[in-house]
């Protein structure tokens, strides 16, 4: 109960920290249809304008819905970098406003501190999402079926993002700064993962990393499920792949947390900025 109590009221003060910055929330539900304007009007022009170019696109990604095939990848990706700049920024953020050391001084647990901030994060980042699904709609006619199963693609998808966001928090708490490690990260994730093409047009090596990474089979999941209709039967082996990661991401994630924050608590590091 008293881990629930720090929990929500953690969430609450992030609430309270963003109402007081509505720009911020205002460039959420802009990015998420620009970004994924660009690469739609791109395979539009590489479709051709008889759309000869879909023969080549559907022998490759088996569906000639390459607005939908697009629109989905993208918006994981997207989704996928504010999390690690929202959730892994997070103590960064605490750092510049001067509450870390305050914060950190109290008996709460470390996590359901984190937590709870993750859980405003969460809700900020996934509005605009499904804000944007129907905008996607009405522009380009894509038909996003939401049902119980994309739903728990997408938590499972939720946790193991979330595990490598509390990995960013230990970076954080060590190294003071993330900002390179994030434009790393969310540059192979973007190159690797098929975000607006099969990764079967990748060479074999770079395949077998995108076999190595979550968010591949975040989306092609999302994109078997939402866009054509896949039931469990036909995922199953994929899905479980998926939960492992999620499992192992989490696991380390906390793991990860907690170590780091008892090295800087016995080096007194934490103060340092």
């Amino acid at each position: 109960m008293r881990c629930l109590r720090i929990f929500l009221a953690a969430s609450k003060r992030d609430m309270l920290v963003l109402k007081r910055y509505p720009d911020w929330i205002a460039s959420l539900f802009v990015w998420p249809v620009l970004m994924p304007s660009l690469s739609v009007y791109a395979a539009k022009a590489l479709a051709g304008p008889d759309q000869s170019g879909l023969i080549a696109f559907a022998e490759r990604s088996g569906t000639t819905d390459y607005v939908g095939f697009v629109t989905s990848g993208m918006i994981l990706w997207m989704w996928l970098n504010i999390v690690l700049w929202q959730v892994g920024g997070q103590l960064r953020a605490e750092q510049r406003r001067g509450t870390l050391e305050s914060n950190w001084l109290t008996p709460a647990p470390r996590l359901a501190i984190v937590f709870g901030c993750g859980l405003t994060r969460m809700l900020y980042t996934m509005a605009p999402l499904l804000i944007a699904l129907p905008l996607f709609r009405i522009m380009w006619r894509v038909d996003m079926s939401i049902t119980p199963l994309l739903g728990l693609v997408f938590f499972t998808s939720t946790i193991a993002v979330y595990g490598i966001g509390l990995l960013f928090s230990s970076l954080v708490l060590f190294f003071k700064e993330l900002n390179a490690m994030v434009f790393f990260v969310r540059g192979v994730f973007m190159i690797f993962c098929g975000m607006t093409y099969p990764i079967s047009v990748l060479p074999r090596w770079m395949q077998a990393v995108s076999r190595a990474l979550p968010l591949t089979y975040s989306i092609d999941l999302v994109r078997r499920v939402g866009l054509s209709g896949a039931r469990f039967a036909d995922i199953s082996r994929d899905f479980a792949i998926l939960a492992g990661f999620a499992a192992v991401l989490f696991a380390l994630g906390c793991g990860a947390f907690l170590a780091v924050d008892r090295v800087v608590k016995r080096t007194g590091t934490l103060g340092q900025y």
